[in-house]
């Protein structure tokens, strides 16, 4: 996306820069880690004929400072519902992909009423489940941090795109860097304090206060970060909830699926903006 339609806001004396794009119902992404903003490009492209579509860079990603306090999810939410104020919105759709989902949860629970809707998509309501150790993770773990950069963006890619998605993963690696903002072989610093923050965060008890929020939790088959047993427990704890497996896909089919991701959260949005026009 241009520079030109980056705006700025200061959260807690920390500048987080955002992006709005599209007419229509308001809804706000909220990315999660190691990524920035633009990560939701697939997304906004495929959506913002019908709806406005905000996103913005987490603390330490993109064109957003770090800041001076700890990151943390109630820190995630809190700027979440600052841009949505520097929009002008009172209530969005609110979107969240992996840690953006735990940030959503948090932004319902702690401004309902600003909550049309909650998409948790390769999402938990509890970070200490996450990444469960696998062949598969420690394989890539070992080359993210001892391998040449090509083999660092390799393993990279092993995390988020199913085994066999793409034959030429460098040319895949190259494609996706603007994405996330960064060259896949590389680590923002702010990496390490995001997955703490995850890691912190846990709001499986209180879930049932969402009860009456249209939620939609959808997990990836072959996700190894958020396995679809984390989306089911959190859809189990949410009244309501609708829960799907996108099945074949991984902690990455936002990128590599945005057709089929998009045409789930449209269905989502658009019955949810009919359950607000007929309350009863």
């Amino acid at each position: 996306m241009p520079d030109s339609d980056i705006r700025t806001i200061s959260s807690r004396g920390c500048k987080l820069a955002f992006r709005v794009r599209g007419s229509g119902p308001p809804v706000l992404f909220i990315q999660g880690i190691n990524a920035h903003g633009d990560g939701w490009n697939p997304q906004v492209d495929g959506l913002a004929g019908r709806y406005a579509c905000l996103t913005f860079d987490n603390r330490g990603m993109g064109g957003s400072e770090r800041g001076t306090e700890p990151i943390s999810v109630a820190q995630m939410a809190g700027d979440a519902a600052a841009v949505m104020d520097a929009a002008g919105w009172e209530s969005a759709h609110v979107v969240g992909h992996s840690l953006g989902g735990p940030a959503g949860l948090q932004l319902a629970l702690d401004h309902r009423g600003r909550v049309r809707s909650l998409a948790l998509l390769c999402s938990f309501a509890g970070g200490r489940g996450v990444g469960p150790l696998s062949g598969r993770l420690i394989w890539a773990g070992l080359r993210m941090k001892f391998g040449t950069k090509r083999m660092r963006r390799r393993a990279f890619l092993a995390l988020v795109v199913p085994p066999g998605a793409r034959a030429d993963r460098d040319a895949l690696a190259g494609e996706l860097a603007p994405l996330f903002g960064h060259d896949l072989a590389e680590r923002p610093a702010v990496v390490g304090d995001q997955m703490r923050a995850m890691r912190a965060f846990d709001a499986r008890a209180r879930l049932g206060e969402l009860a009456g929020i249209p939620t939609l939790v959808a997990s990836a088959e072959l996700d190894p970060i958020a396995p679809p047993k984390l989306g089911e427990e959190a859809a189990s704890c949410i009244p309501g909830s609708k829960y799907v497996e996108l099945l074949g896909a991984s902690h990455g089919v936002t990128l590599t699926e945005p057709q089929r991701v998009n045409a789930l959260l449209a269905d989502h949005f658009s019955l949810a903006e009919i359950g607000r026009a007929s309350p009863g």
